[in-house]
Protein backbone atom coordinates (compact mmCIF):
# COMPACT_ATOMS: atom_id res chain seq x y z
CA UNK A 1 0.00 0.00 0.00
CA UNK A 2 2.85 2.73 0.58
CA UNK A 3 4.54 2.10 -2.46
CA UNK A 4 1.34 2.19 -4.22
CA UNK A 5 0.87 5.80 -2.64
CA UNK A 6 5.08 6.79 -2.97
CA UNK A 7 4.01 5.78 -6.61
CA UNK A 8 1.08 8.21 -6.54
CA UNK A 9 2.57 11.16 -5.49
CA UNK A 10 5.41 10.90 -7.85
CA UNK A 11 2.85 10.59 -10.74
CA UNK A 12 2.66 13.98 -13.16
CA UNK A 13 -0.16 16.54 -12.31
CA UNK A 14 -1.45 17.26 -15.71
CA UNK A 15 -4.54 20.13 -14.24
CA UNK A 16 -4.24 22.58 -11.71
CA UNK A 17 -7.81 23.33 -10.77
CA UNK A 18 -8.68 26.41 -8.55
CA UNK A 19 -12.12 27.09 -7.03
CA UNK A 20 -13.41 30.10 -4.96
CA UNK A 21 -14.08 29.03 -1.41
CA UNK A 22 -17.92 28.80 -1.03
CA UNK A 23 -19.32 26.20 -0.93
CA UNK A 24 -21.77 26.77 -4.63
CA UNK A 25 -18.10 26.89 -6.44
CA UNK A 26 -16.50 24.02 -4.98
CA UNK A 27 -18.93 21.72 -5.34
CA UNK A 28 -18.72 21.79 -9.47
CA UNK A 29 -15.36 22.39 -9.27
CA UNK A 30 -14.96 19.24 -7.63
CA UNK A 31 -16.80 16.91 -9.78
CA UNK A 32 -15.55 18.45 -12.80
CA UNK A 33 -12.62 17.81 -11.38
CA UNK A 34 -13.60 14.05 -10.37
CA UNK A 35 -14.55 13.90 -14.40
CA UNK A 36 -11.12 14.69 -15.63
CA UNK A 37 -9.94 12.03 -13.81
CA UNK A 38 -12.05 9.44 -15.31
CA UNK A 39 -10.55 10.46 -18.31
CA UNK A 40 -7.13 9.34 -17.33
CA UNK A 41 -5.57 13.15 -16.27
CA UNK A 42 -4.19 13.29 -12.55
CA UNK A 43 -5.84 16.90 -11.00
CA UNK A 44 -4.44 19.06 -8.50
CA UNK A 45 -7.53 20.76 -6.74
CA UNK A 46 -6.42 24.23 -5.34
CA UNK A 47 -8.76 25.82 -2.69
CA UNK A 48 -7.14 29.37 -0.53
CA UNK A 49 -8.79 28.54 2.71
CA UNK A 50 -7.77 29.43 5.70
CA UNK A 51 -8.44 27.93 9.44
CA UNK A 52 -9.95 28.50 12.04
CA UNK A 53 -12.19 31.11 10.07
CA UNK A 54 -13.47 28.25 7.51
CA UNK A 55 -12.43 24.46 7.86
CA UNK A 56 -12.82 21.61 5.50
CA UNK A 57 -14.61 18.72 5.89
CA UNK A 58 -14.36 15.52 3.66
CA UNK A 59 -16.70 13.26 3.63
CA UNK A 60 -17.07 9.61 2.31
CA UNK A 61 -13.58 9.21 0.03
CA UNK A 62 -15.62 11.16 -2.44
CA UNK A 63 -12.52 12.70 -3.63
CA UNK A 64 -10.35 10.05 -3.53
CA UNK A 65 -9.38 10.32 -7.23
CA UNK A 66 -7.79 14.19 -7.01
CA UNK A 67 -5.39 15.44 -5.13
CA UNK A 68 -6.71 18.65 -2.16
CA UNK A 69 -4.16 21.48 -1.25
CA UNK A 70 -5.19 24.16 0.38
CA UNK A 71 -3.08 27.73 -0.07
CA UNK A 72 -3.32 30.83 2.00
CA UNK A 73 -6.42 33.34 1.19
CA UNK A 74 -5.00 36.00 3.34
CA UNK A 75 -7.50 35.56 6.65
CA UNK A 76 -5.37 33.91 9.12
CA UNK A 77 -6.04 35.83 12.34
CA UNK A 78 -8.70 38.35 10.69
CA UNK A 79 -11.99 38.75 12.00
CA UNK A 80 -13.59 38.80 8.58
CA UNK A 81 -17.03 39.89 9.72
CA UNK A 82 -15.91 43.44 10.52
CA UNK A 83 -14.13 43.87 6.65
CA UNK A 84 -16.58 45.70 3.92
CA UNK A 85 -16.79 43.24 1.14
CA UNK A 86 -14.12 45.83 -0.67
CA UNK A 87 -11.52 45.09 1.56
CA UNK A 88 -12.05 41.20 1.46
CA UNK A 89 -12.01 40.86 -1.65
CA UNK A 90 -8.86 43.14 -1.91
CA UNK A 91 -7.45 41.59 0.57
CA UNK A 92 -8.22 37.73 -1.42
CA UNK A 93 -6.98 38.74 -4.46
CA UNK A 94 -3.96 40.45 -3.77
CA UNK A 95 -2.99 37.26 -0.92
CA UNK A 96 -4.59 34.30 -3.27
CA UNK A 97 -2.37 35.95 -6.22
CA UNK A 98 0.66 35.52 -4.14
CA UNK A 99 -0.16 31.93 -2.73
CA UNK A 100 -0.99 30.56 -5.99
CA UNK A 101 2.57 32.32 -7.16
CA UNK A 102 4.20 30.14 -5.09
CA UNK A 103 2.14 26.92 -5.37
CA UNK A 104 2.93 27.02 -8.75
CA UNK A 105 6.46 27.77 -8.88
CA UNK A 106 6.66 24.73 -5.93
CA UNK A 107 4.89 22.60 -8.41
CA UNK A 108 6.90 23.71 -11.81
CA UNK A 109 10.59 23.42 -9.90
CA UNK A 110 9.47 19.55 -8.29
CA UNK A 111 8.54 18.19 -11.47
CA UNK A 112 10.12 17.02 -14.37
CA UNK A 113 6.95 17.43 -16.33
CA UNK A 114 4.28 20.09 -14.39
CA UNK A 115 0.66 21.01 -15.42
CA UNK A 116 0.13 22.59 -18.29
CA UNK A 117 -2.99 24.05 -17.60
CA UNK A 118 -4.91 26.16 -14.86
CA UNK A 119 -8.56 26.01 -14.54
CA UNK A 120 -9.74 28.82 -12.67
CA UNK A 121 -13.13 29.73 -10.70
CA UNK A 122 -13.98 32.76 -13.13
CA UNK A 123 -14.63 35.36 -10.41
CA UNK A 124 -10.68 34.93 -10.23
CA UNK A 125 -9.83 36.16 -13.65
CA UNK A 126 -6.77 37.76 -12.39
CA UNK A 127 -5.40 33.67 -12.10
CA UNK A 128 -4.98 33.46 -15.92
CA UNK A 129 -2.73 36.39 -15.67
CA UNK A 130 -0.75 34.22 -13.45
CA UNK A 131 -0.96 31.38 -15.22
CA UNK A 132 0.34 32.79 -18.45
CA UNK A 133 3.06 34.42 -16.49
CA UNK A 134 4.27 30.68 -15.87
CA UNK A 135 3.56 29.46 -19.61
CA UNK A 136 0.58 27.64 -18.55
CA UNK A 137 -2.55 27.31 -20.13
CA UNK A 138 -6.16 29.23 -18.41
CA UNK A 139 -9.96 27.58 -18.48
CA UNK A 140 -12.03 29.97 -17.27
CA UNK A 141 -15.07 27.61 -15.12
CA UNK A 142 -18.78 29.25 -15.18
CA UNK A 143 -20.43 28.16 -12.03
CA UNK A 144 -23.49 29.83 -12.84
CA UNK A 145 -25.69 29.43 -15.98
CA UNK A 146 -25.17 30.28 -19.31
CA UNK A 147 -27.59 32.89 -19.47
CA UNK A 148 -26.71 34.41 -16.68
CA UNK A 149 -23.28 34.73 -18.08
CA UNK A 150 -24.78 35.91 -21.14
CA UNK A 151 -26.48 38.95 -19.08
CA UNK A 152 -23.32 39.66 -17.48
CA UNK A 153 -21.37 39.63 -20.41
CA UNK A 154 -23.73 42.06 -21.93
CA UNK A 155 -23.60 44.58 -18.64
CA UNK A 156 -19.81 44.38 -18.78
CA UNK A 157 -19.65 45.69 -22.00
CA UNK A 158 -22.59 48.25 -21.92
CA UNK A 159 -24.83 46.68 -24.46
CA UNK A 160 -27.76 45.64 -22.38
CA UNK A 161 -30.76 47.69 -23.07
CA UNK A 162 -33.62 48.12 -20.74
CA UNK A 163 -36.69 46.83 -21.70
CA UNK A 164 -35.11 43.90 -22.88
CA UNK A 165 -36.78 44.01 -25.93
CA UNK A 166 -34.60 46.92 -27.49
CA UNK A 167 -31.53 44.69 -26.84
CA UNK A 168 -33.19 41.83 -29.46
CA UNK A 169 -31.61 41.68 -33.14
CA UNK A 170 -29.11 39.85 -35.56
CA UNK A 171 -26.55 42.27 -34.58
CA UNK A 172 -23.21 41.65 -32.30
CA UNK A 173 -24.91 43.19 -29.11
CA UNK A 174 -28.14 41.32 -29.36
CA UNK A 175 -29.77 38.62 -27.20
CA UNK A 176 -31.10 35.74 -27.83
CA UNK A 177 -35.33 35.87 -27.51
CA UNK A 178 -35.33 33.73 -24.60
CA UNK A 179 -33.21 36.33 -22.48
CA UNK A 180 -35.40 39.23 -23.83
CA UNK A 181 -38.51 37.72 -23.15
CA UNK A 182 -37.60 38.01 -19.50
CA UNK A 183 -38.96 40.78 -17.16
CA UNK A 184 -36.51 43.03 -15.34
CA UNK A 185 -37.66 41.06 -12.20
CA UNK A 186 -36.20 38.07 -13.72
CA UNK A 187 -32.95 39.49 -14.26
CA UNK A 188 -29.70 38.75 -11.83
CA UNK A 189 -30.11 41.35 -8.80
CA UNK A 190 -26.37 42.84 -9.77
CA UNK A 191 -27.87 43.35 -13.65
CA UNK A 192 -30.47 45.40 -12.61
CA UNK A 193 -29.36 47.35 -9.27
CA UNK A 194 -25.10 47.91 -10.12
CA UNK A 195 -25.22 50.37 -7.03
CA UNK A 196 -26.29 48.42 -4.05
CA UNK A 197 -23.18 45.86 -4.22
CA UNK A 198 -20.62 47.59 -6.00
CA UNK A 199 -17.81 44.70 -4.79
CA UNK A 200 -20.33 42.08 -5.87
CA UNK A 201 -20.82 43.30 -9.16
CA UNK A 202 -17.35 43.83 -10.01
CA UNK A 203 -16.45 40.61 -8.96
CA UNK A 204 -19.28 39.16 -11.62
CA UNK A 205 -18.76 41.67 -14.20
CA UNK A 206 -14.81 41.15 -14.19
CA UNK A 207 -15.73 37.10 -14.93
CA UNK A 208 -15.35 38.92 -18.61
CA UNK A 209 -12.47 41.43 -18.38
CA UNK A 210 -9.97 39.08 -20.08
CA UNK A 211 -11.90 35.79 -20.88
CA UNK A 212 -10.99 36.09 -24.50
CA UNK A 213 -7.47 35.51 -23.47
CA UNK A 214 -8.45 32.16 -22.22
CA UNK A 215 -7.77 28.78 -23.85
CA UNK A 216 -11.20 27.56 -22.79
CA UNK A 217 -14.49 28.82 -21.13
CA UNK A 218 -16.51 26.01 -19.73
CA UNK A 219 -20.17 26.40 -18.05
CA UNK A 220 -21.61 24.22 -16.21
CA UNK A 221 -24.77 23.28 -18.11
CA UNK A 222 -26.00 21.09 -20.52
CA UNK A 223 -26.37 22.35 -24.23
CA UNK A 224 -29.94 21.11 -24.15
CA UNK A 225 -30.68 22.93 -20.90
CA UNK A 226 -29.79 26.38 -22.67
CA UNK A 227 -30.06 25.35 -26.04
CA UNK A 228 -30.38 28.72 -27.47
CA UNK A 229 -28.36 30.49 -25.23
CA UNK A 230 -25.54 28.43 -25.36
CA UNK A 231 -25.62 28.61 -29.20
CA UNK A 232 -25.57 32.00 -28.83
CA UNK A 233 -22.68 32.63 -26.10
CA UNK A 234 -20.97 29.90 -28.54
CA UNK A 235 -21.06 32.45 -31.50
CA UNK A 236 -19.57 35.26 -29.69
CA UNK A 237 -16.58 33.38 -28.00
CA UNK A 238 -16.13 29.10 -28.22
CA UNK A 239 -17.47 27.42 -25.19
CA UNK A 240 -17.58 23.69 -23.52
CA UNK A 241 -21.15 22.68 -21.57
CA UNK A 242 -19.16 20.38 -19.14
CA UNK A 243 -22.90 20.15 -16.48
CA UNK A 244 -24.64 19.12 -14.87
CA UNK A 245 -21.46 18.73 -12.22
CA UNK A 246 -23.76 16.60 -10.14
CA UNK A 247 -21.89 13.38 -8.51
CA UNK A 248 -22.19 10.63 -11.06
CA UNK A 249 -23.89 8.12 -9.33
CA UNK A 250 -26.88 10.08 -9.54
CA UNK A 251 -26.07 10.69 -13.40
CA UNK A 252 -24.45 8.61 -15.63
CA UNK A 253 -23.22 6.06 -12.73
CA UNK A 254 -19.88 5.89 -14.49
CA UNK A 255 -17.56 7.00 -12.22
CA UNK A 256 -17.65 4.30 -9.04
CA UNK A 257 -18.49 5.38 -5.62
CA UNK A 258 -18.84 9.10 -6.48
CA UNK A 259 -22.15 9.67 -4.45
CA UNK A 260 -21.40 13.02 -2.59
CA UNK A 261 -19.03 15.89 -3.47
CA UNK A 262 -16.64 14.78 -1.05
CA UNK A 263 -15.56 18.10 0.63
CA UNK A 264 -18.07 20.75 2.98
CA UNK A 265 -17.38 23.78 4.64
CA UNK A 266 -19.98 22.58 6.65
CA UNK A 267 -19.99 19.86 9.64
CA UNK A 268 -21.60 16.97 8.19
CA UNK A 269 -24.39 15.95 10.52
CA UNK A 270 -28.31 14.91 10.61
CA UNK A 271 -27.23 12.97 7.62
CA UNK A 272 -28.66 9.27 9.43
CA UNK A 273 -31.74 11.25 11.34
CA UNK A 274 -32.87 12.82 7.93
CA UNK A 275 -32.99 9.26 6.09
CA UNK A 276 -34.49 7.54 9.09
CA UNK A 277 -37.29 10.29 9.03
CA UNK A 278 -38.06 10.15 5.61
CA UNK A 279 -37.72 6.10 5.60
CA UNK A 280 -41.56 6.24 7.56
CA UNK A 281 -43.18 8.75 5.44
CA UNK A 282 -45.20 7.86 2.07
CA UNK A 283 -43.86 8.47 -2.02
CA UNK A 284 -43.94 11.95 -3.24
CA UNK A 285 -45.52 12.71 0.81
CA UNK A 286 -42.65 15.22 1.93
CA UNK A 287 -41.40 19.11 0.79
CA UNK A 288 -37.42 19.90 1.53
CA UNK A 289 -37.21 23.17 1.85
CA UNK A 290 -33.98 24.67 1.58
CA UNK A 291 -32.32 28.31 1.08
CA UNK A 292 -28.91 27.27 0.54
CA UNK A 293 -25.70 28.20 2.32
CA UNK A 294 -25.78 31.88 1.73
CA UNK A 295 -28.84 32.95 1.83
CA UNK A 296 -30.93 35.21 4.64
CA UNK A 297 -33.99 35.37 5.34
CA UNK A 298 -35.87 37.74 7.96
CA UNK A 299 -38.23 36.78 11.05
CA UNK A 300 -41.30 37.73 9.51
CA UNK A 301 -40.65 35.29 6.32
CA UNK A 302 -39.26 32.62 8.43
CA UNK A 303 -42.48 32.80 10.56
CA UNK A 304 -44.82 32.80 7.10
CA UNK A 305 -42.48 29.62 6.11
CA UNK A 306 -42.91 27.52 9.57
CA UNK A 307 -47.03 28.27 9.63
CA UNK A 308 -47.34 27.33 5.74
CA UNK A 309 -45.55 24.57 6.07
CA UNK A 310 -47.29 23.49 9.34
CA UNK A 311 -50.81 24.13 7.12
CA UNK A 312 -50.00 22.18 3.99
CA UNK A 313 -51.35 18.80 3.41
CA UNK A 314 -48.18 16.66 3.66
CA UNK A 315 -44.96 16.48 5.26
CA UNK A 316 -41.79 18.52 5.70
CA UNK A 317 -37.80 18.62 6.11
CA UNK A 318 -36.52 21.82 6.91
CA UNK A 319 -33.28 22.56 6.49
CA UNK A 320 -32.29 25.89 9.33
CA UNK A 321 -28.47 27.23 9.58
CA UNK A 322 -27.80 27.67 12.87
CA UNK A 323 -26.52 31.19 12.35
CA UNK A 324 -30.91 31.44 10.97
CA UNK A 325 -32.92 29.34 14.17
CA UNK A 326 -33.19 32.49 15.97
CA UNK A 327 -35.32 33.48 13.61
CA UNK A 328 -38.19 30.43 13.70
CA UNK A 329 -41.28 31.16 15.72
CA UNK A 330 -41.30 30.93 19.30
CA UNK A 331 -41.68 27.85 20.49
CA UNK A 332 -41.76 26.27 16.87
CA UNK A 333 -38.92 23.37 17.14
CA UNK A 334 -40.76 22.09 20.47
CA UNK A 335 -44.20 22.08 18.47
CA UNK A 336 -42.70 20.21 15.87
CA UNK A 337 -41.80 17.52 18.52
CA UNK A 338 -45.58 17.23 19.52
CA UNK A 339 -47.14 16.62 15.91
CA UNK A 340 -46.73 13.72 15.08
CA UNK A 341 -43.83 13.41 12.92
CA UNK A 342 -45.08 15.89 10.32
CA UNK A 343 -42.17 18.11 10.17
CA UNK A 344 -38.39 17.84 11.03
CA UNK A 345 -36.09 20.83 11.20
CA UNK A 346 -31.91 20.49 10.64
CA UNK A 347 -29.69 22.67 10.39
CA UNK A 348 -27.65 20.75 7.15
CA UNK A 349 -28.30 17.81 5.52
CA UNK A 350 -26.81 15.88 2.06
CA UNK A 351 -29.24 17.54 0.03
CA UNK A 352 -28.62 14.94 -3.26
CA UNK A 353 -29.55 12.26 -0.54
CA UNK A 354 -32.50 13.97 0.12
CA UNK A 355 -33.67 14.71 -2.82
CA UNK A 356 -33.15 11.65 -4.86
CA UNK A 357 -35.23 9.71 -2.14
CA UNK A 358 -38.47 8.36 -3.18
CA UNK A 359 -40.41 10.61 -0.28
CA UNK A 360 -39.28 13.37 -1.52
CA UNK A 361 -41.67 14.55 -3.87
CA UNK A 362 -41.61 18.50 -3.97
CA UNK A 363 -38.52 20.96 -3.49
CA UNK A 364 -38.97 24.64 -2.28
CA UNK A 365 -35.77 25.96 -3.17
CA UNK A 366 -34.30 29.52 -3.18
CA UNK A 367 -32.56 28.79 -6.59
CA UNK A 368 -28.79 28.73 -6.50
CA UNK A 369 -27.70 27.08 -9.62
CA UNK A 370 -26.15 24.23 -8.00
CA UNK A 371 -29.26 23.57 -6.32
CA UNK A 372 -31.21 23.89 -9.34
CA UNK A 373 -28.76 21.42 -11.17
CA UNK A 374 -29.73 19.12 -8.40
CA UNK A 375 -33.29 19.59 -8.47
CA UNK A 376 -33.42 19.19 -12.29
CA UNK A 377 -30.82 16.14 -12.68
CA UNK A 378 -33.08 14.47 -10.00
CA UNK A 379 -36.38 15.20 -11.45
CA UNK A 380 -37.68 16.54 -8.52
CA UNK A 381 -40.62 19.12 -9.58
CA UNK A 382 -39.83 22.63 -7.64
CA UNK A 383 -41.64 25.88 -5.88
CA UNK A 384 -39.34 28.18 -5.82
CA UNK A 385 -38.57 31.48 -3.97
CA UNK A 386 -35.37 32.90 -5.29
CA UNK A 387 -33.76 36.00 -3.34
CA UNK A 388 -30.98 37.96 -4.95
CA UNK A 389 -28.21 37.28 -7.31
CA UNK A 390 -28.86 34.85 -10.40
CA UNK A 391 -31.44 33.57 -8.39
CA UNK A 392 -34.42 35.33 -10.02
CA UNK A 393 -33.00 34.42 -13.48
CA UNK A 394 -33.23 30.80 -12.71
CA UNK A 395 -36.38 30.58 -10.80
CA UNK A 396 -37.65 32.12 -14.05
CA UNK A 397 -36.09 29.29 -16.53
CA UNK A 398 -37.58 26.54 -14.17
CA UNK A 399 -40.83 28.10 -14.48
CA UNK A 400 -41.04 29.21 -17.79
CA UNK A 401 -38.76 27.64 -19.59
CA UNK A 402 -38.54 24.11 -18.38
CA UNK A 403 -41.73 24.32 -16.82
CA UNK A 404 -40.47 22.34 -13.52
CA UNK A 405 -41.63 24.59 -10.69
CA UNK A 406 -44.24 27.15 -9.32
CA UNK A 407 -43.41 30.32 -8.54
CA UNK A 408 -44.33 31.96 -5.17
CA UNK A 409 -46.00 35.28 -5.09
CA UNK A 410 -44.75 38.02 -2.65
CA UNK A 411 -47.30 40.41 -1.31
CA UNK A 412 -46.90 44.13 -1.05
CA UNK A 413 -44.15 44.12 1.65
CA UNK A 414 -42.19 42.00 -0.34
CA UNK A 415 -43.57 38.58 2.20
CA UNK A 416 -43.99 35.76 0.89
CA UNK A 417 -47.29 34.79 2.82
CA UNK A 418 -48.38 31.28 4.49
CA UNK A 419 -50.99 30.47 2.10
CA UNK A 420 -49.47 30.97 -0.77
CA UNK A 421 -46.34 28.65 0.28
CA UNK A 422 -49.14 26.19 1.06
CA UNK A 423 -50.82 26.53 -2.16
CA UNK A 424 -48.33 26.10 -4.04
CA UNK A 425 -46.80 23.17 -2.42
CA UNK A 426 -50.30 21.67 -2.25
CA UNK A 427 -50.54 22.43 -6.28
CA UNK A 428 -47.05 20.69 -7.26
CA UNK A 429 -47.76 18.09 -5.28
CA UNK A 430 -51.25 16.83 -5.38
CA UNK A 431 -52.57 19.53 -7.84
CA UNK A 432 -53.35 19.14 -12.06
CA UNK A 433 -50.19 21.43 -12.68
CA UNK A 434 -48.33 19.69 -9.95
CA UNK A 435 -49.10 16.23 -12.65
CA UNK A 436 -47.71 18.53 -15.77
CA UNK A 437 -44.37 20.00 -13.55
CA UNK A 438 -43.97 16.29 -12.22
CA UNK A 439 -44.19 14.56 -16.10
CA UNK A 440 -41.59 17.56 -16.89
CA UNK A 441 -39.30 16.90 -14.14
CA UNK A 442 -38.86 12.77 -15.37
CA UNK A 443 -37.89 14.45 -18.87
CA UNK A 444 -35.56 16.88 -17.75
CA UNK A 445 -33.81 14.35 -15.69
CA UNK A 446 -33.58 11.54 -18.62
CA UNK A 447 -31.75 14.78 -20.64
CA UNK A 448 -29.76 15.44 -18.15
CA UNK A 449 -28.73 12.09 -17.35
CA UNK A 450 -27.79 11.63 -21.40
CA UNK A 451 -25.84 14.59 -21.27
CA UNK A 452 -23.32 12.90 -19.10
CA UNK A 453 -23.72 9.43 -20.48
CA UNK A 454 -20.94 8.70 -22.91
CA UNK A 455 -21.20 10.15 -26.14
CA UNK A 456 -23.55 12.66 -24.55
CA UNK A 457 -23.17 16.63 -25.19
CA UNK A 458 -21.21 17.43 -21.97
CA UNK A 459 -19.49 13.87 -22.25
CA UNK A 460 -18.32 14.93 -25.50
CA UNK A 461 -16.94 18.36 -24.52
CA UNK A 462 -15.26 17.22 -21.34
CA UNK A 463 -13.62 14.39 -23.47
CA UNK A 464 -12.52 17.28 -26.20
CA UNK A 465 -11.07 18.87 -23.54
CA UNK A 466 -9.16 16.31 -21.32
CA UNK A 467 -7.80 14.87 -25.27
CA UNK A 468 -6.59 18.52 -25.92
CA UNK A 469 -4.23 18.35 -22.53
CA UNK A 470 -3.24 14.80 -23.32
CA UNK A 471 -2.14 16.13 -26.84
CA UNK A 472 0.16 18.56 -25.32
CA UNK A 473 2.53 16.02 -22.99
CA UNK A 474 3.11 14.04 -26.13
CA UNK A 475 4.37 17.30 -28.15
Amino acid sequence: MDNQKNERILEPTHVLVLTFPAQGHINPMVEFSKRLASKGLNVALIIPISEPSKSLHSTNHGTSSIKIEQISDGFEGVYTDELSLDVHFELFTVSVSKSLTNFIERHQSSQDNPAKVLVYDSVMPWALDIAIQHGMHGASFFTQSCTVGAIYHHVHRGTLKFPLEDSRGQGHDSVPPVISNLSLNDLPSFAVDVDAYPALVKLVLGQFSNVMRANWRLFNTFAELEVEVVKWMGSQCPLLTVGPTVPSMYLDKRIQHDKDYGLSLFKPNDAETCIEWLDSKDADSVVYVSFGSLASLGEEQMEEIAIGLKRMKGNFLWVVRASEEKKLPCNFLQDMELIDGKGLVVKWCDQLQVLSHGSVGCFMTHCGWNSTMEGVSLGVPMVVMPQWTDQPTNAAFITEVWKVGLMVRVNEKGIVTSEEIESCVNEVMGGERGKEIKANSLKWRERARIAMEEGGSSDNDISDFAKNIIEMYKQ
